[in-house]
């Protein structure tokens, strides 16, 4: 009896998914809750896992085809072996006998190097293929710890540490009469690469667009004195560590700060709703982190109530599970404002675009000594740029400014945070 895969509930609003890549093929023996494919939606990479042990008798969809939910996209029949039947081995009386003087067929040659770097790749899941193809690695060159000798993250991360991955060189160019080699121009070649977008890079696509074609956005700048935070990091950052089992970053002290700033100015946590403006009385902070499919911005729900460890263990737990393709859908719905640092690539100045319907997205950036005037003298000091862009439609400039002005406060006078002004 063969049951149905089915593509399960995504999250709400999602409706839709594109097949990914296929786990398993057709006659592959698949386990319980064992993956057999991996579905693109709009925010996240999914595996769908297999609902009962047997063998994977049909794939209905394609790679690259859009469901939608509830869909079904593959079979499943019982047995506990991967086969493919074999053909029956003809008959002995059918055969006409080979003449003597014959020579035996020649045996073919082997094609197991060729068939093992494809046979691995089939195997790879989502985050260890994102893994590969960033460092351009070869997965035959991987020494498989998983189950069923599939490649794991940590298989990967180790061979990259102990430098045993090889990498994928693409192979010369031909020496024909075109070749450069051959016409003596010395030139590389000029090539071309086509990929097709994901899911998650095409909304983020049209998202951006829609936030420039619908809002009235403006950005207003402002620099920050790091001093106090990074003496204060600094002081207690082996006690915290030790008691909370998280490093202190600085990340925690810019979400204390802006769940203060938007207490003060209630309109940068709101959002236009047609003709009504709703105010949240709640602090609900997007979270940007990159991940291998591009940004993505994970919720810190409820970050008005959490303390800087609660709000430290989120943002790393974030990060982690952002790179191995392991977050949530409903951990990326919602949220009242954003904050982004590009800080961490590098950048020192950017406009960030608002994340709909959100009004406010605060950027930040990289930290360098810069020289400023302090008490008519001239020092130097660790300095950032900030940036909040915001949706002129609901929110002033001189509210834009309020808010920017409160978290510089806050980052310049942490005790602020304390004792709530």
């Amino acid at each position: 009896m063969a049951s149905d895969v089915t593509i399960p509930a995504l999250g709400e609003s999602v409706t839709e998914a594109t097949v990914g890549q296929w786990l398993k093929n057709v006659g592959d023996a698949v386990a319980a809750d064992e993956p057999i494919v991996s579905l693109e939606t709009d925010k996240v990479a999914v595996e769908v896992p297999a609902p009962m042990a047997g063998v994977l008798v049909e794939q209905l969809v394609k790679v690259g085809e859009t469901v939608a939910v509830g869909a079904v996209i593959a079979r499943i029949g019982e047995g506990g072996a991967a086969v493919k039947p074999a053909p029956a081995p003809p008959k002995a009386e059918a055969t006409p006998p080979a003449p003597a003087a014959a020579p035996p067929p020649e045996a073919p040659k082997p094609e197991a190097p060729k068939a093992e770097p494809a046979a691995a790749d089939d195997m790879l899941s989502p985050a260890v293929r994102r893994l590969v193809e960033q460092y351009h690695l070869d997965p035959a060159s991987i020494a498989a710890g998983g189950k069923d000798g599939r490649i794991t993250k940590e298989d990967v991360l180790a061979a990259i540490e102990a430098g045993t991955a090889k990498t994928i060189i693409a192979p010369p160019p031909a020496q024909g009469s075109d070749s450069p080699q051959a016409s003596g121009g010395g030139q590389p070649p000029r090539t071309e690469e086509r990929v097709r977008m994901t899911r998650l890079r095409q909304t983020i696509a049209r998202r951006l667009k829609e936030a420039q074609n619908t809002a009235a956005m403006l950005t207003t700048f402002n620099d920050v004195d790091m001093s106090a935070v990074i003496e204060a990091r600094n002081r207690y950052k082996d006690a915290f560590e030790k008691k909370h089992g998280v490093r202190l970053g600085l990340m925690s002290f810019f979400v204390k700060a802006c769940v203060q700033a938007l207490k003060d100015v209630p309109s940068v946590n709101a959002a236009i709703e047609g003709e009504e403006i709703v105010y949240r009385r709640y602090a609900d902070i997007g979270i940007a982190v990159s991940s291998p499919g591009g940004l993505v911005v994970p919720i810190l729900k409820n970050a008005d109530q959490r303390s800087f460890a609660d709000t430290e263990k989120a943002i790393a737990d974030f990060g982690r599970r952002a790179r191995d393709g392991q977050l949530k859908i409903e951990e990326l719905q919602g949220g009242t404002f954003t904050i982004s640092n590009g800080g961490v690539f590098g950048s020192l100045m950017s406009t960030p675009i608002l994340n709909p319907p959100q009004s406010g997205v605060l950027g930040m950036h990289r930290v360098e000594d810069r020289p400023v005037v302090r008490d008519g003298a001239i020092v130097v000091r660790p300095m950032m740029y900030l940036a909040l862009s915001y949706d002129h439609r609901l929110i002033d400039g001189k509210e834009a400014v309020t808010f920017l002005v409160a978290v510089k406060n806050a980052i310049e006078d942490p005790a602020r945070l304390l004792i709530d002004l």
